[in-house]
């Protein structure tokens, strides 16, 4: 077995007005967004990537396009898989009644269709790669939402289903996972922001979260 080392990251900061000042339900990057998606790539330069892959909204595949403008040669996959979907059917009871209230809003399909497509990805995504061992990390990069990227935090750390909620990324902040062929998953960073200068970090956040 070869380690996998994944890389996720959550898309650059998203326009949200269209061109009438409404809101685009699936718009591109903003400039600042765009911005950040360049430097996350400048800071993968030199990354030997099997991979990259998307989720098709509009905003990640535009991120996973200028990332991957500093990783010449690396293929680029459009996926459902790391789609914007409802992880997981989270039983409301016994959440403050913020996450309640929220959880609300999804749809019966989405409780659904989203914990499908999630555990397809944590089956695609997680572990070891099947392989000869000794070699260098197999390492993908995820280009992806906040819902996903929680999740898979969750399930690296073997944490209750129900604390995927609260887990937020950075527009473009990087979390890495490592999967060794023996042990537990290790966390090798979260919502990592070093590539963003001080004005491009913790947009995507309310702003209770800045620190």
């Amino acid at each position: 077995m070869i380690t996998r080392l994944l890389y996720l990251a959550r898309h650059g900061e998203q326009d949200l007005t269209g061109a009438d000042g409404s809101e685009e339900p699936d718009s591109g990057l903003s400039e600042r967004g765009r911005r950040q998606a360049e430097l996350l790539g400048e800071r993968l330069r030199g990354r030997r990537f099997a991979a990259v892959h998307h989720g098709p909204l509009l905003r990640a595949a535009q991120t996973a396009e200028l990332v991957a403008a500093s990783l010449p040669g690396v293929p680029v996959y459009a996926t459902e898989l790391a789609g914007d979907h409802l992880p997981h059917d989270t039983d409301p009871t016994d959440l403050p009644p913020a996450y309640a209230s929220f959880l609300a809003q999804f749809p019966a399909a989405a409780r659904v269709d989203g914990p499908r497509v999630t555990a397809a990805a944590v089956r695609r995504f997680t572990g070891p790669v099947d392989g000869d061992g000794g070699g260098e990390p197999v390492r993908e990069l995820v280009v992806t939402h906040n819902f996903l990227i929680g999740w898979l935090v969750r399930h690296a750390l073997d944490a209750p289903e129900g604390r995927w909620l609260g887990v937020n990324s950075h527009n473009a902040g990087l979390t890495v996972i490592r999967y060794g062929p023996a042990g537990p998953p290790n966390m090798v960073a979260f919502n990592d922001v070093a590539h963003l200068p001080p004005e491009l970090r913790g947009t995507g956040l309310p702003a209770d979260y800045l620190v």
